[in-house]
């Protein structure tokens, strides 16, 4: 049995403690209700309350504005009080990298000096936002990169619902005024499969993506937002109740044995648990199916036997499989597995009836591929480690 996990309350910095270097208090994360009562505690009557926080909100959330000076419907000394009481502030961009195929990746920093790594991908069809929810990982699962950098703490939501904020600025998407209104969606979709384990976060995600979702806001069809987890079991079924998004699971393995190395928390949740909690997950349907990601790793998992075992072990779950060709990073144990036993392993799912689409690795060249998010700040730590062992330091 491993070790049990490390609880989100003992990682996660209280949202009421997300202050400005001067005392103000971030209004963004905070859900409807919290915006209610922060504003009603500066002094906004309760009959007001409501009718300000749609106006706080929308200028926030649908129109991108920071300055309360220029949330021309509410009065001076309303805007005045905001001013002297709270804060719009989302990550600050240290770092940000364009892949040759336009996939774009910010470094960001949060409160405490932590950085992580989100990623935005541009597709034809869509254009997709992978964030993160911790600093670094707890997970520790052995062909991942963000993996080897070790768990620092939980975002809150603002953190979380801020690097929305951070691509939406990057990718000019905020209503221009006095223009007509742009229906194209530059941001149309959110993974999160950025660095750290979603549901060892969850009070948090919850609230960020219930903000990303929200009609007068981001609004974000809970269809294109996708959660995926390693499989922590006990928190599956709140993911279809409290948020309602698609479900993604970092499958990776067909026995136990093989599970045990690449994802380690399959030692606390085998294969049989999450598979039966993936059998009861309330939002299963044909019209949303679960994806089993399945990352492509050369004489480990990627035989035909391994595709028969997938076949077997999901029978009757409405799901499909996403096949990870693996993203190298340096020193990685592993290595990809050829094209051609890729797609062999992919027509063995197919003709079972399930799709297997084999996902196109997107932005190698700046290391922000799946499974390759490191926050520049460890890289550079370990690096330093480095040079000082072999200086004899």
């Amino acid at each position: 049995m491993a070790d049990a996990p490390i609880t989100p309350d003992l990682l996660t910095v209280p949202r009421r403690e997300a202050l400005a270097a001067d005392g103000r208090v971030n209004l963004v994360g905070m859900t409807r209700d919290e915006m209610r009562s922060a504003l009603i505690d500066a002094g906004t009557p309760e009959k007001q309350a409501r009718m300000r926080v749609g106006q706080v909100w929308q200028w926030i959330y649908e129109k991108g504005v920071r300055d309360f000076a220029a949330m021309t419907n509410l009065a001076k000394p309303y805007r005045a009080m905001l001013e002297e009481r709270f804060v719009v502030a989302i990550p600050e961009v240290t770092n940000r990298s364009v892949s040759a195929d336009g996939t774009r990746k910010y470094l960001v920093r949060i409160a405490g000096g932590h950085e992580v790594e989100v990623v935005y991908i541009p597709e034809e069809d869509r254009g997709t936002l992978c964030i993160s929810s911790q600093v670094g990982c707890t997970l520790t699962c052995s062909f991942c990169h963000t993996g080897t950098q070790k768990l620092v703490r939980n975002l809150t939501a603002g953190e979380i619902v801020g690097q929305i904020l951070v691509a939406r600025d990057d990718l000019g998407e905020w209503p221009v005024p006095g223009q007509p209104k742009n229906e194209t969606r530059l941001l149309s979709n959110i993974v999160l499969m950025g660095m750290g384990e979603p549901l060892y976060n969850f009070e948090n995600v919850r609230d960020a993506m219930k903000i990303a979702m929200d009609p007068e806001g981001i609004s974000l069809s809970r269809r294109r937002i996708t959660l995926s987890t390693s499989g922590v079991v006990p928190e599956i079924a709140r993911t279809a109740t409290e948020i309602g998004c698609q479900l993604a699971v970092s499958f990776h393995a067909t026995t136990d044995e093989v599970r045990d190395t690449l994802v380690p928390i399959n030692r606390r949740w085998p294969i049989a648990e999450l598979i039966e909690a993936l059998r009861a997950y309330p939002k299963a349907s044909n019209s949303e199916r679960i994806t089993f990601e399945y990352v492509m790793l050369d004489g480990i998992n990627d035989s035909d036997a391994d595709a028969r075992r997938l076949i077997k072990l999901i029978k009757g779950i409405p799901a499909k499989i996403n096949l990870i060709p693996f993203n190298e990073w340096p020193g990685a144990p592993y290595k990809r597995s050829p094209w051609n036993r890729i797609e062999a392993f992919a027509d063995i799912i197919y003709k079972a009836g399930y799709a297997a689409p084999i996902r196109t690795p997107r932005g190698e060249d700046i290391m922000a591929a799946c499974g390759q998010l490191k926050s520049a700040t460890e890289r550079q730590r370990k690096s330093r480690a480095e040079i000082a062992a072999e200086a004899g330091l």
